[in-house]
């Protein structure tokens, strides 16, 4: 009873923010999330996991629902990974770590949000813990859902999954605990592309993917460049455009007027994007075998700019939030749901400057972090806690790589990940428990 309390209390803490704001927080992608079972609108740009994650708990009557059931789902992984490195949990300890991560760190503002950011630090979590947490069948079977739920979620998870599995591969050297945390991404893998083959005729993850790199290979230069070098010959839609090429990847996805989004003749082309995948990888073919060190040299120049991006303030602007969250809450939510989400300090405008004050501590303890990460590294070597502080640092890498290289380096890409080495470095810090240890499968 102790530990469930430790746990509630725990969830409690690690989404606050959605007290200051009054609502669960949203973003202007929320919209396609709820959509998707609601209207139901199948997303072509994103996965096919979080949205029926979100009605699960909400049954269009109230988001309150999702909220509570992200906050207990990392206050019981941190309560998981505190017993992995201590050897035993503690319901003190666990209150200390929740309450570290909730006024020291980016996790609560990411936790507290309707987007599948609040489960970017949890793919390395999980997957820690099915390698190395010492965890029983049940419990395994758990965590082992909801690593295949967070690798789902989100594309972006995929790049950071590889890196994490390298990890563990190097760090066990045994094939137990690779299997227990290969499994679930192979599961997520083909989840995505079940969903994908019935939704799109196409057995893949990502139908659509390919224009988000062209996006970004074109706004670099090489994509650019290389359009420019072999039209009009190649007959590409984008041949019309190549005097305009690049332009900023953002506006090249979603700006109505960009050469992505209109035909030759300046009349509208609907979902440009999308009619543009195919397209699009065989330009970025031809891009990666004309300019390879151009690509990469710039997705190591991205990957740099996104790695330094970690606050977390665009995340609670009320941009586009009237013509987007709040379509679905308008439309598909009670009356009281929707007055609930207006009065909301996000959609009013005023949460940014709530929030300021609180968020003046990630920087200095996530640097601090970094700095005390090597030494724990080598004091606690061959430990759960080495293992957990390897998998955050190359995690965070991974992250930056997969956001910057993939997409345009944002602010939220790399703080939605960035409380996880906190949250390792803290653990490491724990004296280990004192009687009887959890047991071990490594």
């Amino acid at each position: 009873m102790t530990a469930l309390l430790a746990v509630l209390l725990g969830a409690a803490m690690l989404v606050w923010p959605a007290g200051l704001n009054h609502y669960p927080l949203v973003f202007i992608d929320t919209v396609s999330y709820l959509m998707h079972t609601t209207a139901p609108e199948v997303p072509w740009d994103k996965t096919q996991a979080y949205g029926p994650f979100l009605h699960l708990f909400h049954w269009e009557r109230s988001l309150w629902g999702p909220l509570a059931a992200q906050g207990l789902i990392a206050s019981h992984l941190v309560w998981l990974a505190q017993r992995a490195v201590r050897g035993q949990a503690g319901p003190g300890w666990h209150l200390l770590a929740c309450a570290g991560l909730a006024g020291l760190t980016a996790a609560p503002w990411f936790l507290a949000t309707l987007m599948p950011d609040a489960f970017t630090a949890l793919v390395p979590l999980a997957l820690f813990l099915l390698a190395f947490g010492g965890l029983s069948p049940r419990e395994s079977w758990w965590v082992g859902g909801l690593a295949t739920l967070f690798i789902a979620a989100h594309l972006s998870h995929l790049p950071t999954v590889v890196a994490v599995l390298a990890v563990i591969l190097l760090l066990a050297w045994r094939l137990g605990p690779v299997l227990r945390a290969t499994a679930p991404a192979v599961l997520a893998v083909l989840l995505l592309c079940l969903a994908n083959w019935v939704a799109f005729d196409r057995f893949t993850p990502s139908p659509h993917g390919a224009a988000f790199l062209l996006a970004r290979l074109q706004a670099d230069g090489p994509a650019a460049t290389l359009i420019r070098d072999r039209c009009p010959a190649a007959g590409w839609h984008l041949c019309a455009f190549a005097d305009r090429l690049p332009i900023d990847s953002d506006e090249f996805l979603w700006d109505p007027g960009s050469p992505l989004n209109i035909e030759a003749d300046g009349s509208p082309r609907p979902m440009g994007a999308m009619q543009g995948a195919r397209e699009a990888q065989a330009i970025i073919a031809e891009t990666l075998a004309a300019h390879p060190g151009d690509v990469a040299l710039a997705a190591l120049r991205n990957a740099v700019s996104q790695l330094l991006k970690t606050a977390v303030g665009d995340t609670l602007v009320d941009d586009h939030l009237a013509l987007s969250a709040r379509r679905p809450i308008a439309g598909h939510f009670p009356p009281e749901e929707l007055a609930a989400f207006d009065a909301g300090a996000q959609m009013r405008g005023t949460l940014p400057a709530l929030a300021e004050p609180f968020l003046l501590p990630h920087i200095p303890v996530l640097l601090g972090c970094a700095l005390l990460a090597p030494w724990l590294l080598w004091r606690r070597r061959g430990s759960p806690a080495a293992a957990l502080l390897a998998i955050a640092l190359v995690a965070l890498l991974a992250n930056a790589v997969a956001a910057g290289a993939l997409s345009k380096p944002h602010h939220r890409y790399q703080a939605r990940i960035a409380w996880l080495l906190p949250l390792a470095v803290g653990l490491a810090l724990m004296p280990r428990a004192a009687g009887p240890l959890a047991p071990s499968r490594q």
